[in-house]
């Protein structure tokens, strides 16, 4: 489970900084909406290593908010990103 989340969790920024040097507006967003997924994914491997008591309550809990919290991130940049301009 951890080598799990080791490789979505660092599958966010790979994907975040391979989005910065979108060539396009399309570009840009499918990467952060990549990034989104794997946080996403990386939440559940968290969730599941707290349940499991692998991560102390306080560890799972301090990484669930961090993760939770660039879950809303990426979800802001995708919606704008993908937002019809007028």
């Amino acid at each position: 489970m951890s080598k799990q989340l080791l490789r979505c969790g660092t599958s966010i920024g790979a994907n975040i900084k391979e989005a910065l040097r979108g060539q396009t507006r399309p570009d840009f967003g499918t990467k952060m909406n990549i990034s989104l997924k794997e946080a996403s994914e990386s939440e559940y491997w968290i969730e599941l290593l707290q349940a499991t008591e692998y991560l102390t309550p306080e560890q799972g809990d301090n990484l669930l908010k961090d993760c939770r919290e660039l879950i809303k991130l990426l979800t802001s940049i995708v919606k704008t990103t993908f937002a019809k301009v007028e």
